[in-house]
């Protein structure tokens, strides 16, 4: 293997004539005096103003090191403490340098050039466009008369130094752990997303989609993602948490764009907007899928060029954040239906991750036990804990197929909140275990985790009365009213089929008789 050093001239501490110049250290010329480092090329960067000078660099160092090849290389700086023009002309440099890694061994010398030229060393190798390791030369220590001083290789493969490695390996363990609020889990699956949400959320400034059912801890989570990038200094703004589901028509637009005074009757001050609100910080846009398609055009846009423009304004407003979708819908599936932007979701589907529902992570509801009771703690100043038997009979009641936990993580939250505010002396005891479990209970009487809306809606007595053959239809169609804000957009997805083979279709109708059936209205249906 040859060896190579990249340097920059030094055009000061190598400058020198007649031949005073022997009598100091210049870290160019005692580059190639090392007795144990051979430099077989030498590729010496300068500017035109300084060629002579790096002519009478080459001429000494052929006189300490015959073997050393010098190349000259002629890069002009206006002003060599830009750092943006440093930068590009290094890397227009290493992009246009044949480099062969196979044969040859590269040292970038970081003890001549500017600041800013040796930070871009740095960058370079460390970013392996340049193949190789950094050397850091020393003037020498006394008056021994030897002016070769001392050398240091530096090798930025950090994996190979053990305690540096174990830190990191530290780091990332304490990010993982304040990501999932400090709860030991045990569920592997869950485990692995967020070791990778970690390392992205990091890395990355890229939208992440959060997917899951309600309740599953997807707003718990974005929240948790920028508390860990703020406290990497990777964010400043605030935290901006928008539930899409409460956004409906004219309202959507202004609330998330915001508006210019006087555009629409009402608009009597200027509206900022959660968009422009979240400006160098995090936005959460929960149930996305439930924005409407001109919403979903802005945003694309605004997610894309961090530009857009506020209702009734002419003049377009900027708006750099990072962007946290989530939703409980299968968003492929409703833009076939027309109802979502396929553009948007190519945006957003870079970095995808489901969250389990609380029936598949069995395993985490002790964990998660202790988490809310130390919540509860914090937040009302009184500490609970249960005592031994009433835990175990709880944690049956939690972990049995009785217990369907069709809100998830708010289900079991709201379970430990009540049981913690009826206990006394700071002890949640078995008659409260008791009550709590039939409260439970009563609350998913007869609930059949596959037609949960349905008997939601039509309440356990008259979902009973229903044949098998007819529920999964009527779980079907109430599901997709639910994300439906109209009963015309409803009807479209669940007549797609049948209305293109009719010369013209009230969806509206077919579906109003439809419910009727059952006893039930569009009114009935959207307040539930």
């Amino acid at each position: 293997m040859r060896t190579v050093a990249l340097s920059f001239l030094g055009t000061q501490i190598d400058a020198g004539k007649g031949p005073d110049r022997w009598n100091r250290w210049r870290p160019s010329v005692a580059l190639c005096q090392q007795e144990d480092l051979v430099i077989d090329r030498f590729d010496l960067i300068h500017d035109r103003r300084h060629t002579k000078l790096a002519e009478l660099i080459e001429e000494d160092v052929r006189g300490v090191s015959t073997e050393t090849e010098v190349v000259h290389h002629i890069i002009d700086f206006d002003n060599p403490w830009d750092f943006q023009e440093v930068y590009s002309a290094m890397r227009d440099f290493a992009d246009a340098y044949t480099f062969k890694p196979d044969e040859e061994t590269y040292l970038a010398n970081l003890t001549t050039g500017t600041h800013v030229a040796q930070i871009c060393w740095f960058l370079l190798t460390e970013a392996r466009y340049i193949p190789g390791q950094l050397i850091q030369l020393s003037p020498p220590r006394g008056r021994s008369g030897d002016l070769k001083g001392q050398y240091q290789i530096i090798d930025l493969d950090l994996s190979k130094y053990d305690e540096i490695a174990s830190r990191f390996a530290e780091e990332r363990v304490e990010g993982t752990n304040f990501l999932k609020s400090g709860i030991v889990t045990k569920n592997e699956t869950f485990n692995t997303m967020i070791d990778q949400i970690e390392k992205v959320v990091i890395r990355s400034q890229a939208p992440v989609l959060l997917l899951g059912p309600t309740g599953a801890g997807k707003s718990r989570l974005a929240e948790r993602i920028y508390e860990l990038k703020r406290t990497r200094h990777q964010i400043e703004g605030d935290f901006i948490e928008v539930n899409c589901a409460t956004l409906r028509g004219d309202n959507a637009m202004s609330a998330l764009f915001g508006h210019k005074r006087g555009a629409f009757t009402g608009a009597i001050a200027e509206r900022k907007g959660l968009l422009r609100a979240a400006d160098k910080g995090l936005l959460f846009l929960d149930e996305i899928g439930e924005l409407g398609l001109d919403e979903q055009a802005t945003i694309l846009r605004a997610i894309e060029d961090k530009r857009f423009l506020p209702v009734g304004s002419d003049k377009e407003v900027s708006s750099d954040f990072q962007l946290i979708a989530g939703t409980n819908r299968d968003l492929r599936k409703a833009v076939r239906n027309g109802e979502f932007r396929e553009d948007l979701l190519a945006r957003l589907d870079l970095w995808t991750y489901e969250m389990p529902g609380l029936k598949d992570r069995r395993e985490d509801i002790a964990p998660n036990i202790e988490f809310e009771l130390t919540k509860y703690a914090r937040e009302t100043g009184n500490k609970m804990n249960f005592n031994q038997a009433a835990l175990r009979k709880y944690l049956k009641f939690a972990n049995s197929p009785e217990a369907i936990w069709s809100g998830n993580f708010r289900d079991l939250g709201a379970s430990i909140m009540r049981m913690a505010t009826l206990a006394d002396s700071g002890r949640i005891s078995d008659d409260i275990v008791e009550i709590e479990v039939s409260r439970l209970r009563s609350a998913w009487i007869g609930v059949d985790p596959a037609f949960s809306r349905l008997e939601s809606i039509l309440g356990p007595k008259r979902s009973s009365e229903i044949d098998p053959f007819d529920k999964p239809q009527l779980e079907l169609v109430l599901n997709v009213c639910s994300k439906h804000s109209s009963m015309s957009a409803a009807g479209r997805e669940l007549f797609a089929v049948s209305r293109l083979a009719k010369s013209s279709s009230n969806d509206s109708d077919r579906l109003k008789k439809y419910l009727s059936k059952w006893g039930l209205s569009w009114a009935d249906v959207q307040q539930a």
